[in-house]
């Protein structure tokens, strides 16, 4: 498990190198000008030209990328363009918006998720089977973005029981945090507790087909006893593995729902940051979504092995 761990950590190390140099290039070809953006609508040229100086922007590519990287390892994402902070900082006070609403849409995704598996998984080709798998399919299939609309306006606006939009700090009010949360996270989490549904039913039907069940089955066991001591726990492996794709989904694909709801996380910074070509800020926080999908697959993969003994990474 030790030489495991230190090659994938390792290979991570390898993968955000890669990813930070592709989308430096990706800004560097992306049209527009930052320096323009920031000195804004009827700024002359010399005004452009002394802020791109004052940022580095006329310097050469290679020049660029050495001192992106030379920052990097120091720790320093850079400065952003238009909020006149380091990236660290901007990116640490979005941070906290986009941790809650991932968490509280994965934990509402498992949860649910998991229950809605495992009861169509026990029912399979009844009715109740049959209307899971259709909510599975119109979660799928429903945008995330016009479900949370239709949502604000059945919640929020018709009968006025939670807020439209913004967010309140866990700090400040822990009942407002959890109300500024219920909308953003059933939007972002109602597509994958149909997609995480199919992926238990489908793996708990294997599982249930297996000699090991007919054998706890035959000695008399109960049958809730069954799925929930021996089916589910062999069906855990491909569970697993799709938890962990999900929640990083879930943290990358938050810009639509942040946007909509106008919470101020690292997807409206992000939104934000392509409209001003802001670099540095885009730069850094697809450096950090990066790191959290590889580190929570590195989580996956150990999590696999502590559930499942027959796993090995030798």
């Amino acid at each position: 498990m030790l030489r495991f761990l230190i090659l994938r950590l390792t290979s991570t190390v390898f993968v955000l190198v890669i990813v930070s140099f592709i989308s430096f290039c990706i800004m560097q070809m992306v049209p527009g000008d930052p320096a323009a953006v920031l000195a804004g609508i009827g700024a002359t040229g010399d005004q452009v030209q002394r802020i791109r100086q004052e940022f580095g922007l006329d310097q050469p590519f290679v020049i660029q990328l050495f001192r992106w990287y030379a920052g990097l390892l120091s720790g320093n994402l850079g400065d952003s363009v238009l909020l006149g902070s380091s990236v660290t900082r901007a990116i640490a006070e979005s941070l906290p918006p986009t941790l809650s609403l991932t968490a509280f849409a994965f934990v509402l995704s498992l949860v649910l998720g998991l229950l809605a598996g495992i009861v169509a998984a026990v029912n399979r080709n009844r009715l109740i089977d049959r209307l899971v798998v259709g909510f599975a399919v119109l979660g799928v299939s429903l945008p995330s973005f016009w479900l949370g609309l239709l949502l604000v306006v059945l919640f929020a606006v018709k009968l006025d029981l939670l807020p439209a939009g913004g967010y309140v700090p866990i700090s400040v009010n822990l009942a407002g945090w959890a109300k500024s949360l219920v909308l953003p996270g059933l939007s972002l989490a109602l597509l994958q507790i149909g997609y995480f549904a199919r992926i238990v039913r489908t793996s708990l039907i294997e599982a249930l087909q297996q000699d090991f069940v007919r054998t706890a089955r035959a000695k008399g066991l109960g049958p809730w006893l069954v799925v929930g001591k021996h089916a589910l726990t062999n069906a855990m492996l491909p569970v697993l593995t799709v938890s962990g794709i999900m929640f990083s989904l879930m943290m990358s694909g938050s810009v639509v729902i942040e946007t909509v709801f106008s919470i101020p996380g690292l997807g409206r910074l992000m939104s934000s940051a392509i409209v001003s070509r802001d670099y540095p800020v885009i730069q850094g926080t697809l450096l950090l979504t990066a790191a959290v999908f590889v580190l929570i697959n590195l989580l996956v993969d150990i999590l696999c092995a502590v559930v499942d003994p027959r796993v090995g990474y030798e």
